[in-house]
């Protein structure tokens, strides 16, 4: 039974450890919207630009408005930073969003990080409601492009596809939509995921069905770090779209989005842990096994403390707490006591010969 408590001290222990870890990287800046009119934080925390507006009792955001050159943004109205602190804090980011585009080859839809001072209210109808204002001030961006038209001149692969795009409207990687089954314009609601892990300086992009799960492995992913790439200036997040020269819209229908401070060993939210293929492998590995190793190293020394404080209670308790009364042995008298002998005589007779006494 002596091993009870113990066992009881060391689970505390090491509960509270990991509740102390994970108040580390709890999220500090974050919104959640499901609907657009239900959420009194909504004009507070998201600005609406060009064509954008709320409709339908609040269900969506309608980004453009369906005619030719129409365009507009869901903007975090609070900047950000991937870069900050002396010494360098890790800063990762999680956002999902459902969404749907109706059927015409307009541009399609974009989620993007904006440095502060690009001309959020500039608009020419065209690239995701980007230009020209990048064009102009030359600063860099990064934006996830859901594109439903095929620009020759931008390499697009086709007009179903999904690309990541640093500061030019060339995607530094792009995957085809048709190979996972899914056509971006097809009218359908989808939704989205896109996390980016400072730790290993890795951005990844899943998309499904609205009645879809999260894909176990991304669509496309892309090596960056987004804290060299601004040196520390503010951010701002948000949702675009353009129809180009079509009619085409986009709805935005629930939005969410995570800025977390994450300690150095630690991968950003949501984790999730599998084998990449050969063909989405990439140098992070290494890293991501070292991450594993500081866990590993964390638990043991939390497992460690937890014996040690466990042993230290246990010999504290023996002292104060469990301590019983010393049960003193009577006293018997010291005098001395007289005993009685008395002689015993034993007569032995010896058999004959014969066997006879």
């Amino acid at each position: 039974m002596a091993f009870l408590p113990s066992s009881r001290y060391s689970f505390s222990l090491l509960f509270l450890v990991f509740y102390f870890v994970t108040l580390s990287a709890k999220p500090f800046s974050s919104f959640s919207f499901k609907r657009f009119d239900e959420n009194p934080e909504f004009d507070s925390k998201i600005a609406l630009y060009g064509d954008a507006k709320v409709v339908n009792a609040g269900s969506s955001v309608k980004i453009n408005s369906p005619s030719i050159s129409s365009a507009g943004k869901l903007i975090y109205r609070n900047p950000i930073k991937f870069h900050e602190g002396n010494p360098r804090k890790q800063i990762s980011f999680s956002t999902y969003f459902s969404f749907s585009i109706s059927p015409e080859n307009g541009d399609g839809l974009a989620f993007m990080l904006l440095p502060s001072g690009f001309p959020l209210e500039v608009f020419d109808g065209r690239s995701f409601g980007l230009s020209p204002g990048f064009k102009k001030r030359g600063v860099g961006f990064l934006v996830v492009e859901f594109d439903t038209s095929m620009n020759v001149e931008l390499g697009d692969l086709n007009g179903n596809h999904v690309g990541i795009d640093i500061g030019s409207l060339v995607s530094a990687r792009v995957s085809n939509v048709s190979s996972i089954n899914l056509v971006l314009n097809s009218g359908q609601r989808l939704h989205s995921w896109i996390d980016y892990d400072a730790s290993s300086k890795r951005l990844e992009v899943r998309l499904g069905k609205l009645s879809d799960i999260r894909p176990k492995d991304p669509l496309l992913s892309y090596q960056i770090d987004l804290s060299e790439m601004w040196k520390g200036k503010e951010v701002f997040v948000g949702i675009g779209s353009s129809s180009g020269n079509s009619t085409q819209t986009c709805s935005v229908y629930s939005w969410s989005f995570r800025l977390r401070h994450v300690p150095t060993w630690m991968h950003s939210e949501p984790l999730d842990p599998r084998v990449y293929s050969q063909e989405t492998k990439h140098p992070t590995a290494q890293g991501r096994s070292v991450c594993v190793l500081r866990i590993l190293t964390v638990l043991l020394f939390g497992t460690g403390c937890g014996a040690l404080a466990a042993s230290v209670v246990l010999f504290l308790w023996a002292i104060f707490v469990n301590r019983r009364a010393v049960v003193v042995p009577a006293e018997y008298p010291v005098h001395p006591v007289e005993f009685g002998y008395e002689k015993i005589k034993v007569v032995t007779e010896k058999a004959n010969n014969d066997g006879k006494k």
